[in-house]
């Protein structure tokens, strides 16, 4: 017997604002049409004055646990995954932790910018493994419209803000494929290519800056190091491509989505598409894309779910579980 980390609930939040591709015509010299094209993106939802990364973060974390038929106080962690937390520090995480009211147990952020929420997942799957904890909130949350250049139309039209949570709980399997949880996860990361994906502040500048990318070049790693990294996270698990029910990637790009689904040999029928509707989210687009996939009926207990997401570092991975 081996012990999993099982999806005991998921939930999501998505600030009010939609903001459609045709709003950027009035300051950019883009269209409606360019930026599908490009991108797959039609609309995204951009946090209100006076609302956080924590704020959002909350809110899906309420609507998890709704889901799960559960209250804060059966949480023993709550695992962040953001790049643009409320303050340097103190963490996201433990702000979220007070408005939840949960004063037991511990709360922290992961930061690996687009595939923040791969990593957290991988945190949260190694505590429940070792009994650091029973149960475990993990959550992604973005506020990207704070660090974007408004007059960057290769960057800004790409990004929307929002959060998912996903309650995950530590449960007896029998260490087959078979069983429900986390079967493997595979992760990875190259400093290396820290320039093509970035933000131009921070201690080193004194200002917060804005954020910049080679989108060429994020293009061409993606569409390699996603499909060879959730091939390996399925050779973990003693499983391949024809036993995925669902791929739900890191919703950046739709081209992207849709050749990392032809490597790994998957129909567009089997993969969760969110990103017209809320652009690239970064760490908070697979928890999204899970609860929306759920809301719709398409992911159900007992599905193969495989993730993978890339982001600055760069840093990539995936995660295999079974609903």
């Amino acid at each position: 017997m081996v012990t999993r980390a099982i999806v005991r609930g998921v939930g999501h939040y998505l600030p009010a604002r939609v903001v459609e591709n045709a709003e950027f015509e009035a300051s950019l010299d883009t269209s409606d049409e360019w930026i599908r094209s490009r991108s797959g993106i039609e609309r995204r939802h951009l946090a209100a004055e006076g609302e956080a990364t924590s704020s959002m973060a909350i809110a899906a974390a309420r609507d998890a646990l709704d889901d799960a038929g559960l209250t804060p106080d059966d949480l023993d962690a709550i695992v962040l995954a953001t790049s643009t937390p409320d303050l340097t520090f103190p963490s996201a995480a433990t702000m979220v932790q007070a408005g939840l009211g949960m004063t037991h147990g511990f709360a922290f952020d992961v930061q690996a910018v687009c595939a923040g929420f791969v990593f957290a997942m991988a945190n949260a799957d190694a505590m429940l493994a070792t009994g650091q904890a029973r149960r475990v909130l993990v959550i992604g949350a973005e506020t990207f419209s704070r660090i974007m250049d408004w007059e960057d139309r290769s960057t800004c039209v790409l990004f929307g803000d929002g959060a998912g949570a996903v309650v995950l709980e530590a449960a007896e399997g029998a260490g087959t494929g078979e069983d429900r949880g986390i079967l493997s996860v595979d992760l990875h990361s190259d400093g290396r290519h820290k320039d093509i994906l970035y933000v131009d502040g921070g201690t080193s500048t004194g200002q917060t800056g804005s954020l910049r990318m080679l989108g060429k070049e994020v293009f061409r790693h993606a569409v390699e190091k996603l499909a060879d990294t959730a091939h390996a996270a399925l050779d973990k698990a003693g499983l391949t491509g024809a036993d995925v029910d669902w791929l739900v990637p890191h919703q950046a790009n739709l081209r992207i989505i849709k050749a990392t689904a032809q490597r790994l040999q998957l129909p567009m029928e089997r993969v969760i598409v969110t990103v017209q509707d809320h652009g690239n989210t970064s760490a908070a687009s697979i928890p999204l894309a899970l609860s929306v996939g759920k809301d719709r009926g398409q992911i159900r207990e007992g599905d193969l779910v495989v993730t993978e997401a890339i982001g600055g570092g760069l840093a990539w991975g995936s995660v295999v579980l079974r609903w």
